[in-house]
């Protein structure tokens, strides 16, 4: 028999998926570690799958949290999460930031420059949620290249600290693959395109690792997968607050 609350939950996520959940307020900035997500283009009182920035919002981002408080010693804001533009402010508090969807990603020449600003001055970005079906590679590295010019993506290898950082990642086949075809692509950008230098972008191309984390706990998929992404993500954040 089909647990009711699963059934429940998975009511509750197609109805937000096709009449939208309101963007909740952010959380008074008071120091404590915030989930940040990037959000492009004009700022909306309802997010949806028709914004793509918004995907797996906020449950993906809420579960994920649940996760980094239970494996850490970081104690993140678990219910309350920002949203941030690209040239707000406000971005300069959130150490790591997180983009879904940035193949449909497009900016200002003042987003792209408080961006730059907030990357050279210790930012760390997480891209994740595309594929060549879904905005696509070029479309995704014309912009980054507004937000720095002549900046490579050098392909990621197992044997990166980034996946050592806390739990031990030995193949980056273990990164489940929800929908995209094809193994995922984990690419990253260098301070100065320097490999020994800092990271400032972790790129999660052809996969869509916050699609488990919001699914996770409703029963959709094995649990060993749902495990394995929130594996990659605590690992990208303790990296990026380490470094």
């Amino acid at each position: 028999m089909t647990r009711p609350l699963v059934v429940l939950a998975a009511v509750a996520l197609l109805s937000a998926t096709v009449f939208g959940d309101p963007v909740l307020p952010n959380p008074d900035y008071d120091g404590q570690f915030t989930f940040a997500r990037l959000r492009y283009g004009p700022p909306t009182a309802v997010v949806s799958q028709r914004v793509p920035w918004s995907h797996d919002y906020p449950m993906g981002e809420r579960n994920f949290m649940r996760i980094l408080d239970a494996v850490s010693l970081l104690r993140p804001k678990v219910e309350e999460t920002s949203i941030v533009g690209l040239d707000d402010p406000a971005l300069f508090r959130y150490p790591i930031t997180y983009m879904a969807e940035p193949g449909y990603w497009t900016v200002t020449d003042e987003e792209a420059a408080a961006f730059r600003a907030y990357l050279q001055k210790g930012g760390f970005v997480i891209f994740d949620d595309f594929s060549e079906w879904r905005g696509g590679w070029a479309a995704f590295e014309d912009t980054f290249h507004r937000v720095l010019p002549g900046a490579r993506f050098f392909d990621l290898e197992a044997s990166h600290p980034i996946f050592r950082s806390f739990f031990a990642i030995d193949s980056l086949d273990a990164l489940p693959q929800l929908y995209d075809e094809g193994p995922p692509i984990l690419r990253a950008v260098f301070e100065d395109n320097n490999p020994s230098r800092r990271m400032i972008a972790m790129v999660n191309f052809n996969t869509d690792i916050s699609e488990y984390w919001e699914e996770g706990g409703l029963g959709f998929r094995p649990v060993w997968e749902t495990n394995q992404a929130y594996k990659f993500g605590v690992n990208y954040v303790m990296y990026g607050m380490t470094h």
